[in-house]
């Protein structure tokens, strides 16, 4: 069984300002197509039960999908695809688009641009969000660590942030992306604390001097099962994300490696069950 916690859907070039794109040059060497077409990610993700899709909103650094689009692209294949709303509590009328991503458009979970939009997750304010994924048990994803995004503040993502907001609201089930590299040790930190905190793997593979050297962290803490696979769709997708991954399992530096059951455990977890997604 794999499951894709991260993929994105990006209906058109029109989702992202013009200073967006260009700074999306930054994010790997080779060029991105930024506009998502199932057809591509199928074609690479034959082994994939189900992926878990967003959008994103982040007025700050230009960046806006409205769900109703996510609600579209689940459509296709409702039996696979899982769609969670996005949000901007920076901006007015968040509440009524949670509420209404959740109950009339049928999303099942909440994703959160903190650097991209400018805020932070522990900020009191966002109160009545956490209260209502509790309520409604609503996994939330963050984006967490680095970005090509000149506007963003790096504060705002750093894994102690995801400390305060699990400390207060424990039942919330949070998955910080990209093992919020490169605070990868603060992330491990954090999730081994935390029963319903996790990490994903998305956009980390083509990386992988730094991966290794993460996934060991993992393993010397101990948090493997803390740990879920995830793409980033299109940044890259299932078939690349997978060989990168088993490819770190050969590497082999004096008395230290990667456990190959492990890496494959990783892949194989019912991240559905992990994240109460499971009907």
């Amino acid at each position: 069984m794999i499951v894709d916690v991260h993929s994105h859907v990006f209906p058109s070039l029109g989702a992202f300002s013009a200073t967006f794109l260009a700074e999306a040059s930054r994010m790997r060497t080779n060029k991105i197509d930024m506009i998502t077409r199932y057809a591509d990610y199928l074609a690479m993700a034959d082994n994939c039960v189900a992926t878990i899709c967003f959008g994103g909103k982040a007025q700050l650094t230009g960046l806006w999908v409205d769900d109703k689009d996510v609600a579209q692209y689940v459509k296709q294949d409702p039996v696979r695809l899982i769609g969670f709303l996005s949000l901007d509590p920076t901006q007015p009328g968040w509440e009524e688009e949670m509420r209404f991503g959740h109950q009339e458009l049928g999303m099942r979970g909440i994703k959160l641009l903190p650097m991209y939009a400018g805020f932070f997750p522990q900020d009191t304010a966002l109160d009545p969000l956490w209260n209502y994924a509790e309520r409604n048990n609503l996994p939330v994803i963050l984006h967490a660590g680095t970005t090509f995004v000149s506007k963003g503040p790096i504060e705002t993502t750093l894994p102690r942030n995801i400390d305060v907001v699990a400390r207060r609201f424990p039942d919330v089930r949070i998955v910080m992306a990209h093992l919020a590299h490169p605070y990868e040790g603060e992330c491990v930190a954090v999730i081994r604390k935390h029963p319903h905190v996790y990490a994903d793997l998305s956009a980390l593979h083509y990386r992988p001097w730094q991966l290794f050297h993460s996934l060991m962290l993992v393993h010397e803490y101990g948090v493997w099962g803390k740990v879920l696979f995830g793409t980033d769709f299109p940044v890259t997708n299932v078939a690349d994300s997978l060989v990168g991954l088993r490819n770190l399992a050969q590497i082999k530096i004096s008395n230290f490696g990667l456990p190959a059951e492990q890496i494959e455990a990783v892949i194989n977890r019912d991240a559905l069950a992990v994240l109460g997604l499971r009907s």
